[in-house]
């Protein structure tokens, strides 16, 4: 079966940037990726001001992407603009919300925090929710059907998203309690 390349937007810690790299490189025959801030090559939107960043997002990365992929660190859940993309993501207007899915990177053994904003939306074992979280794909193949999950859901579940807790107005810190995603 020949699926779809998806427009996929990723938000990620630039901490986390090998990975990121890594994981755009090795899969990006699943998807055409947009990608804010990931290498020198990609523009960054380094501003405090929440409106005109995430005004930024959506114009510039997100306006042609229908799911969004949060890759995953250790320390992922406390940026503030990690909040910010994902709030833009499952922002309803004109067009449908971005699907939205969680991979855990490869060095956190499977072991994550989730965003706030994420987990405000998410149960666990992933049963009518909206966001999707999986363990780092093992092949292309299984990626590509993971983004037509995402795409699937947001045709099926936005009226699901909760979307109002208050943005993040500063980076937190790293917390020490761990999800374990299953997969």
């Amino acid at each position: 079966m020949n699926l779809p390349r998806r427009e996929v937007f990723f938000s990620h810690y630039k901490g986390d940037e090998i990975e990121v790299n890594a994981f755009i490189r090795d899969f990006s025959s699943a998807f055409i990726p947009r990608v804010l801030g990931a290498n020198n090559n990609d523009a960054f939107i380094n501003r405090t001001d929440t409106d005109y960043v995430m005004q930024c997002t959506r114009s510039l990365y997100l306006k042609d992407s229908t799911v969004t992929i949060v890759l995953l660190g250790k320390c992922t859940h406390f940026r503030r603009y990690i909040d910010w993309e994902i709030k833009s993501s499952l922002k309803r207007g004109t067009d449908l919300p971005n699907g939205l899915m969680g991979i855990c990177l490869p060095s956190t053994n499977n072991k994550v925090v989730l965003p706030q904003r994420i987990e405000s939306n998410w149960n666990k074992g992933d049963k009518n929710c909206y966001p999707k979280f999986w363990r780092y794909p093992s092949s292309v193949e299984e990626l590509h059907g993971w983004i037509e999950v995402a795409q699937k859901t947001r045709l099926t579940l936005a009226h699901s998203i909760n979307n109002s807790r208050e943005m993040m107005r500063y980076n937190g810190k790293c917390r020490n309690w761990e999800l374990h995603i299953n997969g």
